[in-house]
């Protein structure tokens, strides 16, 4: 996919809200989702990415969203949803893959820089999710990786279509379901309506990010 080249800095009105306030979750989402499509369509604007976004961040940090990630190199998310310094806190894991500590650094950003939307992000050719489906032995800490998928998997198997495609889907959903149930802080803020939490897949072909179905 071929990008086209900066787009200049001057228009904020794209990345803040009219009244420069702390954004909700639709319009977090809206943000991200529109990002994306500049991603898609190759009209980038690279936001927050000069001297005076490096020299804001000094003093502290105020992202919009939260995006839990696989780690693959093909997932880039500051790139795909056309971000800048400061504008999304990420987590990225092999498979989105969640424990004590991705969890805890999920809970500071909520609770302490009270962002109000995490986007838990799968994508096409999953390996971790390759590697659930395959089973066998896995060297080192790979075993705990493809251990936690695997329920995921075991459920796409009941599932008209393809393995692959509905074990990925499955997992993102999974690991959404997951930050809403098992992290108080998380639960209480989804419950009180300050944050939301949705599953999206990030296509490698086409660089499109699709909104899976939510239960947030």
């Amino acid at each position: 996919m071929m990008l086209k080249g900066r787009v200049p800095q001057g228009n904020t009105m794209l990345f803040r809200n009219n009244n420069d306030c702390p954004l909700d979750a639709d319009e977090a989402l809206a943000r991200l989702m529109e990002g994306n499509a500049r991603f898609v369509s190759g009209n980038v604007c690279h936001p927050n990415q000069n001297d005076e976004s490096l020299a804001k961040a000094v003093s502290g940090q105020q992202p919009f969203a939260v995006v839990v990630s696989c780690s693959d190199s093909r997932v880039p998310p500051e790139i795909l949803f056309d971000q800048g310094i400061g504008d999304i806190f990420v987590i990225r894991t092999a498979g989105e893959v969640m424990d004590n500590a991705t969890i805890g650094t999920v809970e500071y950003a909520v609770e302490h820089l009270h962002v109000p939307l995490i986007v838990v992000l799968g994508h096409d050719d999953c390996g971790a999710v390759k590697a659930a489906i395959e089973g066998g032995v896995q060297p080192g800490q790979i075993t705990y990786i493809v251990d936690a998928i695997t329920p995921a998997v075991n459920t796409a198997r009941g599932m008209n279509g393809d393995l692959l495609n509905n074990s990925i889907n499955v997992n993102t959903q999974d690991v959404a379901g997951q930050l809403r149930s098992t992290s108080p802080i998380l639960s209480e803020a989804a419950q009180t309506g300050t944050l939301q939490i949705v599953a999206a897949r990030y296509h490698l072909d086409t660089g499109a990010v699709e909104l899976l179905d939510n239960n947030s």
